[in-house]
């Protein structure tokens, strides 16, 4: 039995009412590291899966410190154009104070950590990795690939986290994974979608936001997030250094919801513009310090569970394939002319879907997707496959959509909830909508486009349900930030 906090085991009393713990001697508390950002895990296949963690100074972030300066979106831009760092900090962060005095600061601590991880059950059957320091280059976080998994099972882990080695341990922490059941296997499957929420976007200030209980009162198989996860280029602060993308990284996800969530639950992570700088990001668009290629680094890297494409297909027994798609590493520059070497998604990447799609037997597919393909977008933008710079690449991506058999597009990015179809056409497109109903926007409600099935400028997400069987169904729900269905779509 692991004893932590301020005393240790000296005695057991069993009495009527239980088991009571005595200390008899008042200890000094064991400090850290701890795992204030929790656990994060990633990719999951039948067989496999990436299971992330981060070592802490603390056990909770400081969410008590000091409010960051606001400043002007004109000299935000000025900042980050003349990569003003002492500017950057100094605009942004009362005088007399450092970061380390502003609300959320998480800073990470070295230590080691050592998993633990069995299906359900069956903890008899722990395998138990070796101890591993983690790596102060990538925010003191560690991970583990887990492979030869069981289809289909669920798996329970435990990371306990020590200094260094021969010292008392100074943390654990606890947390499960689904994986995928294999592809002749008849199961009902649900899944949520989201997009598009960050720190000062939350809509329970103490806990994070509200759409994580909700989503976890329907007992999803797996979690899908399509990007939009935090916010660089929005203030308190803006992100324009290493440190500070790293700091909102961890203030995030120190959130009790988020932590809560993340940790219980199979979970598949995209990115979009946001998460690695500055809005409609590419190659060159680079924000403050923060080139574009290493925004992209900390996200894939570093951050959250590691997978060298970034994209994968997954199947979730006979009825369901997904497939994320990578929608930042592979494109080129938005400005350029609109033709057959213009892409988002690059040519290997293209050619692997449409590839798998037609090797795939499932009854339903549901291709995920960052950014819509369908939309419609505003006028506007141009940094995604329903915006008319990319019109050349879209009508190639959705021909070949249009020769399948029952492929839904999936998509986030956009702050409203809607479900698009184009008549006389298998085109459909649920875009899932904003995290909150604060960060909702962006477009009017009353701008019912005869495209439009279903329109909703409100916060909320996405789930999906396949009912397997002889005659398999699948089920497309919008719901508020409290879980409530404001829309349901079937097949």
């Amino acid at each position: 039995m692991e004893i932590q906090g301020f005393c240790k085991l000296n005695n057991f009393l069993i009495g009527g009412i239980g088991l009571f713990l005595v200390c008899c001697q008042t200890m000094e508390p064991i400090k850290g590291p701890y795992f204030g950002n929790g656990i994060k895990n990633g990719w999951a296949d039948q067989n496999s899966i990436v299971v992330w963690t981060r070592l802490t100074q603390n056990k909770l972030a400081n969410f008590n410190g000091r409010p960051f300066l606001e400043i002007s979106r004109e000299k935000m831009k000025s900042l980050s154009e003349n990569r003003d760092v002492d500017g950057i900090y100094n605009t942004q962060i009362p005088k007399g104070l450092s970061l380390k005095d502003m609300e959320g600061y998480c800073p990470g601590a070295l230590g080691e950590v050592q998993l633990h991880y069995f299906i359900r059950g069956h903890p008899e059957e722990s395998t138990v990795t070796d101890w591993s320091v983690v790596n102060p280059n990538q925010d003191f976080t560690h991970q583990w690939k887990l492979e030869q998994l069981q289809a289909g099972k669920d798996y329970r882990v435990k990371i306990y986290a020590r200094p260094q080695k021969g010292e008392e341990i100074s943390d654990s922490i606890f947390g499960q994974f689904i994986l995928p059941a294999n592809q002749n296997t008849n199961s009902d499957i649900k899944f949520c979608v989201v997009s598009c929420h960050d720190y000062n976007r939350r809509d329970d200030p103490d806990n994070g936001h509200k759409i994580y209980p909700s989503i976890s009162k329907l007992k999803p198989d797996f979690y899908v997030h399509t990007g939009d996860i935090e916010y660089m280029d929005k203030p308190f602060p803006y992100a324009m250094t290493e440190e500070l993308m790293r700091f909102k990284w961890n203030r995030l996800f120190s959130l009790p919801f988020q932590r809560s969530f993340y940790n219980n639950h199979t979970s598949y992570f995209m990115k979009d513009d946001h998460d690695v700088g500055f809005d409609d990001s590419y190659p060159g668009k680079d924000y403050g310090t923060v080139s574009f290629e290493r925004g992209l680094e900390i996200f894939d890297e570093e951050q959250f569970p590691s997978y060298p494409k970034r994209y994968k297909t997954i199947r979730w027994g006979k009825d369901l394939q997904i497939w994320i798609v990578e929608g930042r590493n592979y494109r080129n520059q938005n400005y350029l002319k609109d033709g057959p070497n213009k892409t988002i998604w690059g040519a290997t990447q293209k050619q692997w879907f449409y590839d798998t799609v037609s090797d795939s037997d499932a009854s339903f597919k549901v291709l995920i997707t960052s950014s819509p393909i369908l939309g419609p977008d505003r006028k506007n933008k141009n940094d995604n496959l329903s915006n008319s710079g990319y019109a050349h690449e879209q009508a190639e991506i959705l021909n070949f959509i249009k020769k399948q058999k029952n492929l839904f597009i999936v998509n986030g990015d956009r702050h409203w909830q809607y479900v698009t179809h184009v008549k006389k056409t298998n085109l459909w497109e649920f875009g899932c909508g904003a995290g909150a109903d604060v960060h909702a926007g962006g477009w009017k409600k009353e701008d019912f486009r005869p495209e439009h099935q279903f329109l909703r400028v409100k916060g909320g997400f996405l789930s999906v349900s396949i009912n397997s069987g002889k005659s398999p169904s699948i089920r497309f729900t919008h719901h508020d930030v409290e879980g409530n269905p404001v829309n349901e779509v079937s097949f």
